[in-house]
């Protein structure tokens, strides 16, 4: 599940800005690695889901990091 809204993160302290960018790295890694296992696969609803894990993995990664700004 993707984290679809944008928070406010305006008023954090420099250790949680740490743990968010090691998150927002995390989420990243993981949409990289997914999309490497969908382009693996054969079965294409196990693709599917892949491909749809990625996709979630990088919407969060993108709206944490938009939130940051």
């Amino acid at each position: 599940m993707a984290l679809k809204n944008s928070i406010n993160l305006g008023n954090i302290n420099q250790m949680e800005l740490q743990h968010l960018r090691e998150i927002i790295g995390n989420h990243q890694t993981m949409a990289s690695k997914f999309d490497c296992y969908a382009n693996q696969c054969q079965d294409q609803q196990i693709k599917q889901l892949f491909k749809q894990s990625s996709q979630d993995a990088q919407t969060t990664a993108t709206n944490l990091l938009n939130s940051l700004k």
